[in-house]
């Protein structure tokens, strides 16, 4: 029994080994233009998934989806947001189409199933190894929750915060003359 043991301890010792080996010589592809492992991927959307879960639990939006706030909301996402997510006409900028992890044109695929304070923590923390910046130092908490609010709703504005949203530019970059 003893050897049956001793040879499980070294056949992983063998397989961290190698593991490390691996990383020194860069055998993990690192590069922005190559497409991440269905491991590497199920391995990074579990933990995402287990920490939002965690860190939003009790977790409410402290202000009221009025008019005003839902604008402030749209001007936000205009200023910081729209260059990697999109605008009204979800057009991709040239910005977010260099992105490794694509990042998702909200007026195409929108985020109004997630709740307010997942969003929120998402603009207040980013998303290790992709292109989603934390925001928390440098963003009043009130502006992401007012953003993560006009998320929530995109599919269902007032007809004036609509008419606000429709004024962003499109985040694509104009055609090279």
């Amino acid at each position: 029994m003893r050897g049956f043991v001793n040879g499980i301890v070294f056949t992983v010792a063998l397989l961290a080994a190698a593991a490390y080996v691996g990383v020194l010589e860069g055998l993990l592809p690192s590069g922005a233009d190559v497409k991440a492992s269905q491991v590497e991927r199920w391995a990074a959307n579990t933990s995402l998934r287990a920490t939002i879960d965690r860190e939003t639990k009790g977790l409410a939006n402290p202000l009221t989806a009025t008019d005003a706030n839902l604008i402030d909301g749209v001007h936000a996402y205009a200023t910081r947001c729209a260059v990697c997510h999109g605008a009204v006409d979800g057009a991709e900028s040239d910005i977010a189409k260099g992105f490794y992890i694509r990042a998702p044109q909200l007026a195409q695929h929108g985020v109004e199933d997630d709740p307010e304070s997942e969003t929120f923590w998402k603009i207040e923390h980013g998303i290790r190894f992709t292109a989603m910046p934390a925001f928390g130092s440098t963003m009043q908490a009130d502006d992401a929750w007012k953003v993560a609010m006009f998320l929530k709703r995109m599919d269902t504005l007032p007809a004036g915060v609509e008419a606000e949203w429709k004024k962003v530019p499109s985040a694509a970059s104009p055609p090279v003359k």
